[in-house]
């Protein structure tokens, strides 16, 4: 792979916020600039010395940048225990599966691939009659991994010991992991493409239990492995249980599983009203959001073919993304066109993440394509309806509260978010959290459940404005 480790041909981004509605590239004086094809990205504070890390996956050795403290990083990958060498990692997701205060990291991959010598006939290397690139049916997948966090700046590779071998090699994606029973401890949802998605559930014992085919996520409502690539979770409905939605390959409408309880899924994209409008598409990037502060969660699902030379009469490769408005009682309306994202640019997307950037109470996107520049949609928030957001910073568990649970509760309506790594299409939304609150001047109730087993309760919070709170020691 050392030929390939070139950061000169291309590399890395790392864009500092300014403060004032613009950015300016630092990537070389922090040190970020990268080795090697980049593919996803996970942040969070892995050390607890305050300061939030960088991993970044490759196609060869992946990366992991610690945080100086001082606007710089270190690559501290191999010395850490998380390089490997001359993978196709995807996504990456950290997580405390343990409840040892430390965060671990799982990162998926995709197949074993030369592009020195890469496959260039055979069964699965057309599409619609037309020459394509080969796989990823037909080539060996490679093997996630999932790395436990030492405590001591190293992580151990504990893949087999947690039961979260990926025996079938599957192809996999995009990982987060997620409390999905409310048990009290985050289980493990991974979309893998061409093949049945894995849900880990989470023993409470350091190990997993496989269980996406028992729980109703491996497949869509037909008993169909799709070619799942991005993943959105979340309370769409504010019954205090988390959902999920995939994004696939086009001609397969992406699904959406309702969360029944610690029961299982139902997947309900049909009645819910995304199944007919998502059909056409090839998606990547999405992830649940309240666009407009009225207390509901809404969808942003960015899309765009991987063939460039498929017909446009009958599908194109440049795709809109789309924007989905939530009413909170698991429906779904498309208001692409009324929001004026219809008026952005059309590309082949991939990546995606949201953030309220410019920090004025509206969550804004980030869209990243194939060949061509980033988008940034800046939310201009037409209907000002109030907000809140918090910055959760933890003590008896990791400093980055990944794994806290917070319940708003303002009015007639209750709202629950999760602090999360990982999710969206190998991509890393906002570490705070964001609640709409509609017309609501303040929250009544604000619960906090850190991942440590503590709690935190705030009354009357006034809304529109971003809340920091630390967990007592």
């Amino acid at each position: 792979m050392a030929g390939r480790e070139d950061a000169g041909s291309a590399p890395n981004f790392l864009f500092r916020n300014r403060g004032n509605g613009t950015f300016s590239r630092v990537t070389v004086k922090t040190g970020v600039a990268g080795t090697g094809l980049g593919n996803g990205v996970a942040a969070a504070d892995y050390d607890n010395d305050g300061w939030t890390d960088l991993f970044v996956t490759n196609y060869g050795r992946d990366l992991l940048y610690r945080n100086n403290g001082n606007g710089t990083f270190t690559e501290v990958g191999a010395s850490a225990g998380v390089a490997e060498g001359g993978e196709w990692s995807t996504g990456a997701a950290f997580g405390d599966y343990d409840g040892d205060g430390w965060l671990d990291l799982y990162v998926a991959r995709y197949l074993e691939f030369d592009v020195d010598d890469p496959p260039l006939r055979g069964e699965f290397c057309g599409y619609r009659g037309i020459p394509v690139m080969c796989g990823p049916k037909g080539l060996t997948g490679a093997p996630d991994v999932l790395y436990r966090n030492n405590g001591d700046g190293t992580f151990t590779d504990v893949t087999r010991a947690t039961g979260v071998q990926d025996e079938k090699l599957l192809y996999g994606f995009t990982p987060v992991f997620e409390d999905f029973n409310n048990d009290g401890y985050p289980d493990l949802f991974v979309t893998n493409d061409a093949g049945p998605n894995y849900l880990y559930r989470n023993r409470q014992d350091g190990t997993f239990q496989e269980a996406a085919l028992l729980m109703g996520v491996g497949y869509n409502a037909q008993g169909t492995a799709q070619a799942d690539m991005g993943a959105a979770v979340g309370d769409v409905g504010g019954d205090g249980w988390i959902d999920l939605f995939t994004t696939t390959f086009s001609e397969e409408y992406y699904p959406f599983f309702r969360n029944l309880g610690a029961g299982g899924f139902e997947e309900v994209s049909q009645p819910v009203g995304l199944a007919t409008r998502t059909l056409p598409y090839l998606g990547w990037a999405t992830f649940f959001l309240d666009f407009d502060n009225d207390g509901n969660l809404d969808l942003f699902v960015a899309n765009g073919h991987i063939f460039p030379q498929v017909a446009p009469s009958l599908e194109t490769y440049m795709q809109p993304d789309l924007l989905f408005r939530g009413n909170g009682n698991f429906g779904f309306q498309d208001v692409t066109g009324q929001v004026g994202l219809d008026q952005a640019p059309v590309r082949s997307s991939r990546g995606g993440a949201f953030c309220d950037f410019d920090n004025d109470g509206d969550l804004d996107v980030l869209v990243l394509a194939i060949d061509d520049a980033p988008t940034l949609l800046r939310n201009d928030g037409g209907n000002r309806k109030n907000w809140l957001q918090f910055r959760l910073t933890g003590r008896r568990g990791n400093r980055s509260a990944i794994g806290a649970r917070v319940k708003v509760v303002a009015g007639s309506k209750t709202r629950t978010g999760r602090v999360r790594s990982g999710g969206s299409f190998l991509s890393q939304n906002d570490l705070r959290l964001h609640f709409g609150l509609g017309e609501a001047a303040a929250a009544d109730r604000v619960e906090i459940r850190w991942p440590s087993g503590g709690s935190h309760v705030l009354t009357n919070v006034e809304a529109n404005q971003i809340v920091r709170i630390e967990e007592a020691e």
